[in-house]
């Protein structure tokens, strides 16, 4: 039996849903209109003012906001409520350029924590369940976004934070933890290293996991599920737009359904902004509706996706996201060719290689090259050069066959490719673009 958090919002009426973003859009823009001068600036230029919204039929007249928005207000010029109101912060990681902040009110943690509580009962979760949130704690929004959402829910949370696995095994078997919360990567590497000591899925005590924070193949969610014995449920957030809850999976896992009284999702074309038919592919916008300290509208995730409005059966009446099947910003175009790193982790899964690879991008006399480094397990480890070589062509021929391009592909020793506690850095790419 489905069960749902807050179901009168969860199941509500197609026609309900829609009032209630119109309601908030046009709220939200007065509010962006009259706090934060630089989205005020930004409708000037594009001629916009608050009174030519009147409902989402309206929501394509209003400018995109970009990381870029974000990294010229830094830190708090896209604020449209003062530092006293707030009560929490939170940033990314920083790999490129400054770091992106988000502001919380009460408020917003509130509903913050509600949108994850409905994906983790969205996945079973009870007040019966042990969560062991494995996402980092402090500036990343993982581990504080679902210490609050399993709180709400009533689970027994256990805010161990990400890293130190012998201790997440110690803790995971001691405290009988039902619920696993953290990246997938991490979550097959303790599938690893549980298997190493000798577990069997059915003496590991979990029963599902919610895994997020970085994009995932399902050949790698069959490969969790069974080394940990789970059902392995996805999360979508962003730090922009509060952290993971926008969207989650239901038990249909059919894509992840998003919290429309709180985000409207659009498709655009990345490349002229035009917003795209229904069910087309093309890069994922969202607006905040009802986020007080930190509201973004239209802001352009860069992850390209397909939206889904057909009716689930889950019950729930939101409309899905399918997983983002890359970013528009970090595909890699090699000699010509658009590369997505989960398209060569479905080839290696395919083929019975572990979701532990690295791919290494450079330019040679004005050519690209791709190298991709491959992990043996320690049951397929050889040092017999021909089988090795053997194995490595049949590896290029269906990375050819999935890409359009030749790979160079090196197996190598079991765990000689550094494991990852947090986000798994899949690509290097040396190339000076």
């Amino acid at each position: 039996m489905e069960h749902y958090y807050q179901p009168e919002v969860e199941c509500a009426p197609r026609e309900q849903i829609r009032a209630w973003q119109s309601e908030r859009l046009v709220r939200q823009v007065r509010n962006v209109w009259e706090n934060v001068p630089h989205y005020r600036r930004k409708m000037e230029e594009k001629g916009v003012t608050p009174d030519d919204i009147k409902s989402v039929d309206d929501l394509y007249k209003l400018p995109f906001v970009t990381k870029a928005d974000l990294r010229e207000t830094y830190p708090c010029g896209m604020m449209a409520r003062p530092l006293t109101d707030c009560v929490r912060v939170h940033a990314t990681s920083g790999t490129t350029g400054k770091r992106v902040m988000g502001f919380y009110t009460q408020h917003d943690m509130d509903l913050w924590e509600d949108c994850v509580a409905r994906a983790i009962t969205a996945a079973g979760g009870t007040s019966a369940d042990i969560c062991q949130v494995a996402y980092g704690y402090g500036m990343f929004t993982g581990g504080l976004g679902f210490d609050g959402g399993s709180r709400k829910v009533g689970c027994l949370t256990v805010p161990i934070s990400s890293g130190n696995t012998d201790r997440q095994i110690t803790f995971l078997r001691d405290l009988g933890t039902t619920l696993l919360c953290c990246t997938p990567s991490y979550a097959a590497y303790l599938g690893e290293s549980m298997k190493e000591m000798g577990l069997t899925p059915d003496q590991i005590p979990l029963k599902r996991g919610i895994f997020g924070a970085e994009a995932w193949s399902e050949e790698m969610r069959r490969d969790i599920e069974e080394t940990l014995g789970i059902k392995a449920y996805d999360i979508y957030g962003l730090t922009e737009l509060s952290g993971p809850g926008v969207a989650y999976e239901c038990s249909e896992q059919s894509g992840l359904h998003i919290n429309e009284d709180h985000f409207i999702a659009e498709i655009i074309d990345p490349d002229t902004g035009e917003v795209l038919p229904d069910g087309s592919k093309g890069e994922l916008v969202f607006t905040a509706l009802t986020r007080e300290a930190f509201p973004l509208l239209r802001y352009r995730t860069r992850d390209i996706c397909q939206l889904k409005y057909e009716a689930c059966a889950c019950g729930r009446t939101f409309i899905k996201m399918c997983k983002p099947m890359g970013r528009s910003d970090d595909m890699l175009i090699i000699r010509g060719v658009n590369v997505f790193p989960s398209q060569v982790e479905t080839v290696l899964l395919n083929h019975g290689y572990p979701a532990n690879y690295q791919i290494l991008v450079d330019r040679v006399r004005n050519t690209d090259t791709l190298d991709i480094k491959v992990e043996m397990t320690p049951e397929m480890f050889t040092d017999n050069l021909g089988e090795i070589t053997r194995r490595q062509k049949e590896l290029t021929e269906g990375l050819r066959a999935m890409l359009g391009l030749t790979a160079k592909v090196t197996l190598v020793a079991p765990k000689s490719i550094a494991r990852s506690e947090g986000k798994a850095v899949r690509v290097i790419d040396k190339r000076k673009l």
